[in-house]
């Protein structure tokens, strides 16, 4: 595990390095500053250079960073990143189980407002109505945590927000456009991209802490992935937002994501939710549509003609309206 508070010689070595990044840096302008041995050095840049830095090493020369790395790493989101509240404590996995049972070990402190943790692979990846998530590497698993600022019967709207901030994220990161299906993912070509899930800790008629996962196809082996679900009930396609070809690093998507996130957060507390619902409708493949709900109830069937203000979407059927908090849509 890596987190964004580390100040370990390994950061401080990227940092170095960054900055003088057109030359290179001999093994002493490296290890005098930081007070390391030149042996601590050769040790460090192996370890950056297997965390997929490129670093290139010459005899008399020394080192010089050619390209940085792609992994999803603390001290790389947290550079350049313009939010206040998200992202100001990072925990990054190579590996874990999951990002959101980890992230409710640390919810109950409140330092952790706004903290991400985040994965290149879950191995109990979990979706909404605890469903498997497949979390392979290529992918971006994270959750984050909140202390919310806002009544218990709010909570319901606050997919709305996620998905929509990661929804103009990625239309500003990749330059393509998803839609955002009820209630909670995000599709291309009608195929699944990306999904939210939020789980929320109630106490004494107050939100003790909410925690938001997302889980995002970002450059995943479609093929792979579609062999292993294609039989669940749910499955109506998989689909990734960057291919092989794409040079975007998955930084850029997380960093833009959690400043969507934090200005859309912000504008629902200031009382700015009929704008989201309108942002949201614009990119909605569900609203306009005559659709089918399926849930632990009997299933609906309607013309889905809006989302209200706590996020239910409203079903027209035989003249009359029903709101629907949970479900599936076709």
């Amino acid at each position: 595990m890596y987190t964004s508070y580390d100040n370990s010689s390994l950061v401080k070595i990227v940092t170095l390095l960054k900055s003088h990044k057109s030359e290179y840096l001999s093994g002493q302008d490296i290890s005098e500053p930081l007070m390391l041995s030149r042996a601590a050095v050769w040790k460090h840049v192996k370890k950056l250079q297997s965390l997929g830095y490129k670093i290139d090493s010459r005899p008399k020369l020394g080192y010089r960073l050619t390209k940085t790395t792609e992994l999803l790493l603390p001290w790389e989101v947290r550079d350049g990143l313009e939010t206040k509240l998200f992202g100001k404590r990072i925990y990054y996995f190579n590996t874990i189980n999951s990002t959101q049972n980890f992230a409710i070990e640390l919810a109950s402190r409140l330092q952790e407002n706004g903290t991400v943790v985040i994965a290149e692979k879950q191995t109990q990846g979990r979706g909404r109505l605890n469903r498997n998530w497949i979390s392979p590497s290529g992918g971006i698993w994270m959750s984050v945590i909140l202390h919310p600022e806002f009544e218990i019967s709010a909570s319901s709207f606050f997919p709305i927000i996620s998905s929509l901030a990661l929804g103009i994220a990625i239309e500003k990161v990749l330059k393509i456009k998803p839609q955002i299906k009820w209630p909670n993912d995000l599709t291309i070509d009608d195929k699944k991209v990306a999904g939210i899930l939020v789980d929320a800790s109630v106490e004494s008629g107050r939100i003790d802490y909410l925690i938001l996962g997302v889980g995002i196809n970002f450059r995943i082996d479609v093929k792979k992935i579609e062999k292993t679900i294609k039989n669940t009930g749910n499955y109506y396609g998989v689909a990734t937002v960057a291919s092989k070809y794409n040079k975007t690093n998955p930084v850029q998507l997380v960093q833009a994501f959690l400043l969507e996130l934090e200005r859309l957060y912000n504008l629902f507390l200031d009382g700015k939710s009929e704008y989201i619902i309108k942002q949201w409708t614009k990119r909605s493949s569900t609203i306009g549509k005559t659709v089918s709900i399926t849930s632990s109830y009997d299933p609906i069937h309607g013309k889905a003609i809006k989302i209200d203000k706590d996020g239910a979407l409203v079903i027209s059927r035989k003249g009359k309206s029903q709101r629907v908090l949970v479900g599936d849509v076709s």
